[in-house]
């Protein structure tokens, strides 16, 4: 395989971009939110609210900002932070994975934003015992 594998932020480990001719990806990481929300397959799951967890992990330029030192030059973490909480916190849906998906199309609309990665999970009373159910979405701008 052709490239090179380039540490990855706040997950730890190193990936595999191919055929890239600068494989050094800038990234924020959001980590560990936490939001109330009413989402579940089960009508059980929408009468009481539950915990989400979210993590998301943009891939943008940062060289600018690391210049500059001005807000202007990265992307908005609040504006990350509200999103995912806009998303958790609103209308009802079944699946993790529609969740997902909502923020990470949200966030690709961030201008600087090139990708995404976005984490939804959930701890299920109905799956107990279970540290979490998630989702782990990557989505790119086309």
């Amino acid at each position: 395989m052709h490239g090179k594998q380039v540490y990855s932020g706040g997950s730890g480990e190193c990936r595999l971009w191919p055929q890239r001719e600068n494989c050094a990806v800038d990234r924020i990481v959001l980590q560990g939110m936490s939001f109330s929300g009413r989402h579940g397959a089960r009508p059980a799951e929408w009468e009481q609210a539950q915990e989400f967890k979210v993590d998301v992990e943009l891939e943008t330029d940062l060289s600018e900002a690391g210049r500059t030192d001005q807000l202007g030059d990265t992307v908005d973490y609040s504006q990350v932070r509200a999103i995912a909480k806009a998303i958790i916190e609103g209308q009802s849906v079944k699946l993790l994975e529609t969740l997902a998906a909502r923020i990470a199309d949200r966030a690709l609309a961030l201008p600087r934003v090139k990708a995404v990665s976005v984490r939804v999970a959930k701890r299920p009373s109905s799956m107990a015992p279970i540290e979490a159910a998630a989702v782990h979405i990557s989505r790119t701008r086309a």
